[in-house]
């Protein structure tokens, strides 16, 4: 099985598969409430309005799977974006692949510090929320629509030899 060595989380390298939430110097910075607020603004392309569908806020309560972590299942939602911005100052792994026909060999492997959320673009592939320390919450932006829609998250399940470990960097 193939080993990914889980890289840092750097706007740059992440880029191909979304955007990196996190306040930093890079960021348009806007004073806000008279001063008192400093806005990193729009820090995320978030696309969730496709097909009917409208903007939701959701908390996701994850658990840590047992480490190294066998990638076996990854998903994309072909009709909008999602985004995880993580509650705790916990570090959490993010795993991709490209957009388009499922590519095992283009997967990668990101550890996201506590600060730091991530925006998953249109029909980028990644895998669930993967908390490493301990059970942590995730605020998640993502579309919204009617119940009997489930076009919008497409699972893909690894074979044995697409199958991949994860391990921190």
């Amino acid at each position: 099985m193939r080993t990914l060595i889980a890289e840092p989380l750097m706007a740059r390298a992440f880029a191909p598969f979304g955007d990196v939430i996190e306040a930093t110097d890079d960021a348009v910075q806007k004073a806000i409430n008279y001063g008192h607020t400093t806005r990193f603004h729009d820090l995320a392309e978030l696309d969730l309005m496709s097909n009917g569908g409208r903007a939701g806020v959701s908390i996701f309560r994850s658990t840590p799977l047992a480490q190294p972590v066998t990638i076996k299942i990854m998903e994309y939602h072909p009709l909008s974006s999602q985004a995880f911005v993580p509650l705790s100052k916990r570090p959490y792994l993010v795993v991709v692949a490209p957009k388009g026909p499922f590519d095992a060999g283009a997967m990668r492997a990101f550890v996201a510090a506590g600060g730091q959320g991530v925006n998953y673009h249109p029909g980028t592939w990644h895998h669930f929320s993967l908390a490493l320390e301990e059970v942590s919450d995730f605020l998640v932006i993502d579309r919204i629509a009617d119940e009997t829609d489930t076009v919008n998250c497409v699972e893909h399940e690894l074979a044995a030899g697409e199958q991949v470990s994860v391990r921190r960097g």
